[in-house]
């Protein structure tokens, strides 16, 4: 079931053209196309797995996008987050993304957000947007953004990477039997991971999960398809082996078991 009903508006020629290689699917059409257009996806850092994210997001049309990220630009960045460049070191990541996008594609809004979330600020942010896909990089704002997303009843498209190990999963709070983030990666366990400056990154890695985490947020807007909602996709890039293991709701949750 698509998150959006198909826009009354009719797309202007030069849009048509322009989504014309998504128009021809079968699965998007024009109305699949029009609820792209209507969409907002609130991308949570645009380093190495938001980067990839948002751009694809922007090309497909997505009408409003907001870019929410802290930090600034540094050398090392630019070894896999494509949306940033020589000339955007020591400016804001949000605001470097934001004119990248803003330079494919000038149809859509991008909000660029300079700004370190936290819980207060996510319970204004998350309620407004269709979709919200997580490109953080640490702990504590994974398990922030997900308690959000389960209360506002917002999908969640969560995506890591570390070394040549990534994963992919969707959560959907609004399906009873969807986990949560922390049915699977509980807070009270302390798992999280060095940062990739003292482990390393496969740069290609964090592209392939960001454009997975694009397309499973296009999947849920359009309604096309099956999402990865109960499946946690592992990938091994040494190997390039994608391995898809089944995740249950755990009926304790104490995130999500009350919100049911």
């Amino acid at each position: 079931m698509p998150l959006l009903a198909a826009s009354k508006a009719d797309l202007s020629d030069a849009t048509l053209l322009r989504y014309s290689r998504h128009i021809l699917l079968n699965e998007i059409g024009i109305e699949g196309q029009q609820r792209i257009t209507s969409a907002r996806v609130l991308v949570v850092g645009v380093g190495g797995l938001g980067s990839p994210a948002a751009l694809y997001l922007a090309c497909s049309g997505v009408g409003m996008i907001t870019l929410a990220d802290h930090d600034t630009v540094e050398l090392t960045n630019l070894q896999r987050q494509i949306l940033h460049t020589m000339a955007s070191i020591g400016s804001s990541k949000a605001e470097s993304a934001a004119s990248s996008i803003t330079a494919i594609n000038p149809e859509i809004r991008v909000v660029p957000l300079i700004k370190q979330l936290n819980e207060k600020s996510l319970k204004s942010l998350v309620p407004e947007h269709d979709v919200v896909v997580d490109c953080s990089d640490n702990y504590l704002t994974r398990h922030q953004v997900n308690r959000v997303c389960v209360a506002s009843k917002i999908p969640l498209v969560s995506g890591a990477a570390v070394q040549f190990d990534g994963q992919l999963t969707v959560f959907d709070p609004r399906t009873s039997n969807s986990p949560c983030y922390h049915c699977i990666f509980s807070e009270d366990e302390n798992i999280e991971s060095p940062p990739c400056s003292v482990t390393g990154i496969f740069a290609p890695l964090t592209g392939i999960i960001g454009s997975l985490q694009a397309a499973e947020t296009l999947k849920l807007i359009i309604g096309m398809g099956s999402a990865l909602v109960g499946r946690l996709l592992m990938i091994d890039a040494r190997t390039m082996r994608f391995t898809s293991i089944q995740t249950a709701r755990h009926p304790n949750c104490s995130v999500c078991a009350l919100k049911r």
